[in-house]
């Protein structure tokens, strides 16, 4: 790669021969996402309990699918042993967003009725649901995404090296 390219290398292996498996950012991820899935699985079999769904079964989907969900925005923007570069920001903020705004609904007191406030029309749990959960991310991610396209995508170099790799493979 020459030095005018403003861009590092982000590609899936280095030199060293040593890519993924020695990533930390990936590994932590992948971790995790298993980690959410089990939480989101285990809550899901708390249902099936004998006596009724335990009191924690909601709480591990809301954090489950928070960790789950964080990891997988990461695995999809993690580019070599760099990491997510700026979108750790981004990225924590939606996650953070996602874990109050579960724990926000399931926490609040089930005295809901036709009476109840609205919250833009929503009663409070929906709202912070549809609002927080839902759109709020809607907003952030994109332009997230839009300020470090240039450093997060591959560049001409990047692309080049996957095209020799693939015909390499192709070769054997």
């Amino acid at each position: 790669m020459t030095e005018s390219h403003p861009r590092e290398s982000r590609a899936p292996h280095n030199a060293s021969g040593l890519g993924a498996a020695t990533d930390t950012t990936r590994r932590a991820a992948l971790v995790t996402l298993f980690a959410g899935v089990a939480a989101i699985a285990l809550g899901y079999a708390a249902a099936f309990a004998p006596h009724g769904t335990p009191t924690w079964a909601p709480w591990l989907l809301a954090l489950g699918i928070p960790a789950a969900l964080g990891a997988i925005m990461i695995l999809g923007a993690t580019r070599g042993g760099r990491g997510v570069g700026r979108l750790k920001i981004p990225f924590a903020f939606v996650i953070l967003m996602l874990v109050i705004g579960f724990g926000a609904a399931l926490a609040l007191p089930a005295t809901e009725g036709p009476l109840s406030k609205l919250w833009l029309g929503l009663p409070a749990r929906a709202a912070i649901v549809i609002y927080g959960i839902g759109l709020l991310p809607i907003f952030v991610l994109p332009v997230a995404y839009a300020l470090t396209f240039e450093t997060q995508t591959l560049s001409a170099d990047d692309l080049e090296l996957v095209r020799k790799l693939a015909r390499e493979r192709v070769g054997e």
